[in-house]
């Protein structure tokens, strides 16, 4: 079977047939040493999903990027320098590179060089399982790689793969340009014609009111939807375990609604895949309710619900009416709480935390853990009140009450 050549993980030298990779992030002005320390965590996080193995990070303050290779020289030869000793396959960015920076950097360096859109659609590839995903994500990746062509040459040509024969010279990186073009334009009507199958199958729910999962990617969705749902999807402590749309059929005291996890945001979020992964998203845009997971026991779980919070607007979702659920409350005890506290101190903190986030977000907020089974029982209650409502709202007329 031909391997995706965005797929990064398990092709590498490293014991275990992990690629080992170094993380560089840049310090702008207005941005803290610790801001960007926590975006080259969730970068690793994000390599450790493709199958790399980090053996180290480089940070460098700048006061703009370097056009030429994205940072200064200082930086790369102290990169270089580095990898004399200590064997790395690639070198990965916590921005986006143009293709004139990507190449620079390679024939410096001498080894791949990876920005995170890439390695974001590097997981997506490697996820994909049906045929929808699999044609959102290739269609992500050519876009990607379409404005840079001119710039990555030398980078794809060391590829090999998926775009046809290659060779030097200006014609030949036309003749790309060209299949790309043609190739995102056959593409983009394979969607559509599956957007329209998606539709009619919508069409079909239209009497069920529609209860939509989201959240920063890794917060639980997908365990929380095998709780309410009594289902079997694949849930793994990982960055986007789930890329399709999955909907149940949910029946609580003889009422029925539509359930559905879907795919996970993130910080970055190349808005190629956005706008690839549209059809997918329209499950969030056509439902009635959201529920809005956090991890409560993540650092910047702020940060996480303001990712989502914005990206729901973008996608013309934002004023649905949404319960917010705090996540992994046995983590977060384990993360913050003494193991010698006294339960009426862990009450007394726990109340805490609920009226920060009641506070900060126009939201209801619950705080349960999913994994322990522990305060669904509210979410059911609370969530039951909210779909009965909705579906008095969608047939008033009706005397049926729930």
């Amino acid at each position: 079977m031909q391997r995706n050549s965005f797929e990064l993980g398990l092709t590498g030298k490293a014991e275990g047939g992990r690629e080992k990779a170094i993380l560089v992030g840049v310090i702008l002005p207005g941005q803290t040493e610790q801001y960007v320390a926590e975006h080259l965590d969730e970068l690793a996080f994000l390599a450790e999903t493709a199958g790399a193995s980090v053996i180290r990070r480089f940070t460098q303050r700048l006061p703009a990027i370097n056009s030429h290779s994205f940072i200064g020289p200082g930086k790369i030869r102290e990169i270089a320098e580095y990898m004399e000793h200590f064997e790395a396959d690639m070198v990965i960015f916590d921005d986006d590179l143009s293709g004139k920076q990507q190449n620079n950097l390679e024939a410096e360096l001498k080894v791949k060089i990876i920005d995170r859109s890439f390695l974001i659609l590097d997981i997506f590839a490697s996820r994909a399982q049906t045929a929808q995903a699999k044609t959102q994500v290739e269609l992500a990746q050519l876009q990607y790689i379409y404005p840079k062509l001119r710039g990555m040459w030398s980078h794809l040509e060391r590829q090999r793969g998926g775009i046809g024969m290659r060779g030097p010279g200006e014609q030949e990186i036309e003749t790309d340009r060209r299949i790309v073009k043609e190739k995102i334009a056959l593409l983009k009507k394979r969607l559509e014609k599956i957007d329209q199958q998606n539709i009619t199958q919508r069409k079909n729910r239209d009497e069920l009111i529609r209860v939509s999962l989201v959240g920063y990617t890794n917060v639980g969705k997908s365990t929380l939807m095998n709780l309410l749902s009594k289902s079997d999807v694949f849930a793994e402590n990982k960055l986007f375990a789930t890329l399709d749309t999955t909907v149940r059929k949910v029946v609580w005291d003889a009422m029925p609604f539509l359930l559905s996890d879907t795919v996970g945001f993130i910080r970055k979020l190349p808005h190629h895949l956005i706008e690839s992964f549209k059809s997918t998203l329209d499950e969030v845009r056509e439902s009635d309710i959201l529920v809005h997971v956090a991890d409560v026991s993540h650092p910047q779980v702020h940060d996480h619900i303001q990712t989502v919070v914005e990206t729901l607007r973008d996608l013309g979702a934002g004023d649905k009416p949404t319960l917010l659920v705090g996540n992994k409350m046995d983590a977060y005890r384990q993360r913050h709480f003494d193991r010698y506290l006294d339960r009426e101190t862990q009450q007394m903190l726990e109340e805490e935390l609920l009226r920060d986030f009641s506070g900060r977000y126009p939201f209801e907020t619950i705080l349960l853990s999913a994994r322990e089974n522990e305060n669904t029982g509210m979410l059911r209650s609370r969530l039951r009140e909210y779909i009965a409502k909705q579906y008095l709202v969608r047939y008033p007329y009706r005397t049926k009450t729930w």
